[in-house]
């Protein structure tokens, strides 16, 4: 199965999972319309950062619970601020609130996904780590924590286990667990963090990105009861990104998240119903296309020197040689420049 044809599956039977990955035996319930389900979903999720606060960060580092979030109930209005509130926070400041519309084909619904960042992901220039964005294709190495929007906030997984590879185009491949499309909404909004060693040798990780993403069922299991997860459940995940995982999903020689012609750190959407990061427009973004630009010469034979060797990506020359200008074309996305290895 294609990367791109995951992201359009229907969530009817296809997507099971235990907490965030897949399980091989879901219990599925009858499907219903999905714009119907979303209007259910999207007021429950609403109405649960209208009525909720932030009631404490862990701050422990180095061990598995920094940076826990625990989220309450309010009671008190004049000073527990609602996860709502947080809207009106703006980059840099944090806590804020982002939401984004996620339009998905098959369902033909445009849902809206909102994330509580927390906490940006620091980079740290001594140790050459941290501060790095995934884009929506890449593995990332995560800590999470699964709730229900239920009265009880019933947790149903979690794992501050940070070698655990998920994979947000949702494969398995390099033993990575493939994981529900709501991830991969999600985590391109956290950065990294960086590692270090403790004194007794075990991994530390540093200045992580935390936050909170708030998941519609049509982005999740949908119909697909999960163990303590029912059917048509909008969930909370809790995260923690540690590190990134970086794929050449076509193997052209440009890694997949160099390959966002938007810069949005999303390589496979929708842009007003066109598929966007598809230069070529046959339908096939650019990331799992090894042709980018149609002019039938693979792309990794484009980006190579005269002695064969792949140029740095921010040095690939457009048809004239040119390798400093911003607004050039690459001579990979330039369908009327054939140059091959020269």
């Amino acid at each position: 199965m294609s990367k791109i044809k995951f992201y359009f599956i229907l969530l009817i039977a296809a997507v099971a999972i235990s907490s965030c990955h897949k399980d091989d035996s879901p219990d599925v319930t009858p499907p219903r319309p999905f714009d119907e389900q979303y209007k259910t979903d999207i007021a429950a999720i609403e109405d649960y950062l209208n009525t909720h606060y932030i009631k404490e960060v862990v701050n422990h580092p180095g061990f598995p619970d920094d940076q826990d979030v625990i989220i309450d109930k309010i009671t008190d209005p004049a000073t527990q601020k609602s996860l709502m509130s947080y809207s009106a926070n703006t980059y840099p400041a944090v806590p804020r609130l982002t939401s984004r519309d996620v339009y998905v084909a098959t369902h033909g619904v445009t849902y809206k996904f909102y994330t509580l960042v927390i906490r940006e992901g620091i980079r740290n220039d001594a140790a050459n780590g941290g501060g790095e964005y995934p884009c929506n294709v890449d593995g990332v190495y995560a800590g999470y924590k699964g709730t229900l929007l239920d009265e009880a906030g019933t947790v149903f997984d979690s794992s501050n286990n940070g070698q655990t590879l998920f994979n947000l185009d949702g494969s398995t491949h390099d033993g990575g667990s493939g994981v529900i499309r709501g991830w991969s909404e999600g985590f391109p909004q956290f950065k990294t963090g960086w590692v270090s060693s403790n004194t007794d040798g075990t991994i530390k990780y540093n200045d992580f990105g935390v936050g909170v993403m708030f998941i519609p069922s049509g982005l999740g299991y949908y119909n697909s009861a999960q163990g303590t997860i029912p059917a048509y459940s909008p969930l909370m995940f809790s995260v923690k990104l540690y590190s990134v995982k970086r794929y050449d999903h076509d193997l052209d020689g440009i890694p997949s998240y160099q390959e966002d012609l938007g810069g949005d750190r999303y390589v496979n959407t929708f842009v007003n119903g066109v598929l966007a990061d598809d230069t070529d427009g046959d339908g096939i973004p650019n990331f799992n296309d090894f042709d980018d630009d149609g002019d039938n010469y693979a792309t990794r034979g484009e980006i190579k020197d005269a002695n064969g060797n792949y140029y740095a990506f921010d040095k690939i020359p457009d048809c004239s040689g040119n390798q400093t200008d911003p607004n050039r074309i690459k001579r990979h996305l330039d369908k009327n420049c054939i140059k091959m290895n020269q």
